[in-house]
């Protein structure tokens, strides 16, 4: 084949050729450097002049992308002599063919043209390839497999409520699924894109309320998979962030079931983020700490050493504390934490629902009363709460 031109196009254009395997000759007196490296490596032969009367002899495909308008009319002309297929990179309307603009996403070639001689546009045509590619990768766009799917398990981490953040893997593989086990702090919006053959099954993981056991989900995991079914189970945050994720991944490791594990984005991190919180600044705190809150300090079954905790200076972010906070407060401040130490709890971060909430220590278990604060909320200590836009950060 014959390639007219060594700019811009040319070197966009010579890669899939090469891949393709196609015996390439380039007609240019000048050639991009990197379109010079592909000729040192051999893997095109370049022929440094002008075109000339006769170079497409021989050729079935030419691809024309000078800027000399009147070379391009002459090549034209030369290929549909010899009937040659001649792609025009400067007017497509004077072409004997068009290359539609093509895109891969796992395995499949996408492939747009335009059809209508009046109104082609090279831009939107890719731009609409763009816009394909894109669906089929992040899972806007459900394309599912029928022949190659594999039956198995992904534990995958939704993010902390907006639909928006889940990952992009996750979203893809959402949009795969034949059955989809939610919590109810997964990006709940998301089911309502699912295909209506898609099952959906509530785990119920409500906060003091009603609940599915930990087991019937390993169970319900095991079960669909066992079918050759592929499953989703779709959990707020990141899977082992306080996710149960590992226990998840046992169970199924147990009976031999694959499971994917995609990450999230935590609530403990981007919750207060979307509130305007940093969890670390400059001057201010140079760590954070992330801790469970669902059991209180006195409690037999707490793990967290809490005095040490009150003896650090950097940020202390709780989940799950909302109910302990007023025993959470007490204890820190007991062990040394200045009582006025600021506090923000965050209530459905990132979501529509979202509301931030500031107290101190001090008075953090009766503000929680007095604004009826419930669960989901992440709660956020240290001097970061007052942290915002005008703050100046130090060199320390």
């Amino acid at each position: 084949m014959v390639v007219l031109g060594g700019g811009q196009v040319a070197q966009r254009r010579l890669p899939a050729l090469i891949a393709a395997g196609a015996d390439v000759h380039l007609v240019s007196p000048e050639v991009t450097p990197s379109v010079e490296a592909m000729a040192d490596a051999g893997e095109i032969t370049w022929h440094r002049r002008r075109y000339e009367e006769g170079d497409l002899t021989g050729a079935w495909y030419a691809l024309i992308a000078t800027g000399d308008t009147q070379a391009n009319t002459l090549a034209s002309a030369e290929a549909e002599r010899h009937r040659v297929w001649c792609v025009r990179s400067d007017d497509a309307d004077e072409a004997t063919a068009w290359t539609p603009a093509t895109g891969h996403s796992e395995g499949v070639t996408i492939a747009v043209l335009t059809t209508d001689a009046r109104g082609r546009d090279p831009r939107h045509t890719a731009a609409i390839r763009d816009a394909v590619v894109e669906g089929l990768r992040d899972g806007t766009l459900v394309a599912p497999h029928h022949r190659t799917r594999t039956p198995g398990v992904a534990l995958v981490g939704g993010g902390p409520g907006d639909p928006d953040l889940i990952t992009v893997r996750g979203r893809r593989l959402l949009a795969e699924a034949d059955v989809v086990i939610a919590d109810r702090l997964g990006p709940r919006d998301l089911l309502a894109e699912l295909p209506p053959h898609v099952e959906v099954i509530d785990a119920a993981k409500i906060p003091y309320g009603r609940y599915m056991a930990q087991e019937a989900i390993n169970n319900a995991l095991i079960e669909h998979a066992k079918q050759g079914k592929s499953v989703v189970r779709l959990k707020g945050g990141d899977p082992y962030v306080f996710g149960r994720g590992m226990e998840e991944l046992q169970a199924l490791a147990e009976v031999g079931i694959p499971c994917t594990v995609v990450p999230g984005i935590s609530s403990s991190i981007s919750v207060p983020s979307a509130a305007g919180i940093p969890v670390t600044h400059r001057g201010v705190a140079h760590e954070f700490t992330v801790v469970s809150g669902h059991v209180a300090p006195d409690d037999e079954r707490s793990l967290v050493d809490w005095p040490s905790l009150a003896r650090l200076t950097g940020t202390l972010v709780i989940l799950m504390g909302v109910d302990k906070i007023g025993k959470i407060a007490e204890t820190l401040v007991a062990h040394g934490k200045p009582a006025d130490t600021p506090v923000a709890l965050v209530q459905e971060g990132t979501t529509a629902a979202q509301r931030r909430v500031d107290a101190t220590l001090a008075t953090v278990a009766e503000t929680v009363r007095a604004e009826d604060v419930k669960p989901p909320a992440v709660i956020v200590i240290g001097e970061v709460v007052k942290v915002g836009p005008t703050t100046a950060a130090t060199s320390e």
